[in-house]
């Protein structure tokens, strides 16, 4: 069976070679049909803590690391916006 694989943004790198990325999917109402959005945090293991907070990551399903931690980053998709760079960009 093939591993899921999800992508998520970075909310979090305080602790030590783990990151919580938080992945938002798009869910319709039961009842009233409108498009909602529903997110899931997620503790990855980010060995040589090289991701960010505010970076958009790649995560995959492995074999449980700790008690939280059953997910490991796989690649960066996109780079955190620094204010910095928002205010270059626009």
């Amino acid at each position: 069976m093939p591993k899921r694989v999800l992508t998520g943004t970075v909310v979090s790198d305080k602790t030590d070679k783990t990151v919580v990325v938080r992945v938002e999917r798009k869910v319709k109402h039961p009842l009233y049909g409108k498009i909602i959005r529903r997110s899931k945090k997620y503790h990855a293991h980010d060995e040589g803590n090289e991701f960010k907070a505010g970076e958009i990551v790649r995560i995959e399903e492995t074999a449980p690391i700790s008690k939280l931690k059953t997910w490991r980053v796989v690649d960066r998709v996109a780079a955190a916006v620094t204010p910095e760079r928002a205010s270059a960009e626009g």
